[in-house]
């Protein structure tokens, strides 16, 4: 049975980078729950919520936590990293040395 020659051709020019940028230019929500219960009682729940969209779009819908996280930020301060770090140096040198003096 022959198809029109339309449809084939629609079916055929899309393709994963197409629908891709679909998919990241409109954006997509996944959105689930899942209850662990027992006897009634409900032990867990996970609300789960996934969205997938381009960086732009995600800035048109106001989701744009990423700007106020200094983690991910470029000016991130090294200064903090090394002060955090020269504190786990100076808590690890300290049980060492507790370690020492009480023996194993």
């Amino acid at each position: 049975m022959a198809r029109p020659q339309g449809i084939q051709s629609s079916i055929e020019s899309t393709n994963l980078a197409d629908l891709l940028e679909r998919i990241l230019d409109k954006g997509i929500v996944i959105a689930g729950d899942i209850k662990i219960r027992l006897v009634e009682v409900e032990l867990l729940t996970l609300q789960i919520r996934l969205v997938i969209c381009s960086v732009d779009k995600a800035k048109e819908l106001g989701m744009d936590w990423w700007a106020a996280n200094p983690a991910f930020s470029p000016q991130a301060p090294a200064e903090d990293l090394a002060a955090s770090l020269s504190k786990i140096d100076a808590r690890l040198e300290s049980l060492e040395s507790a370690m020492a003096v009480t023996g194993p």
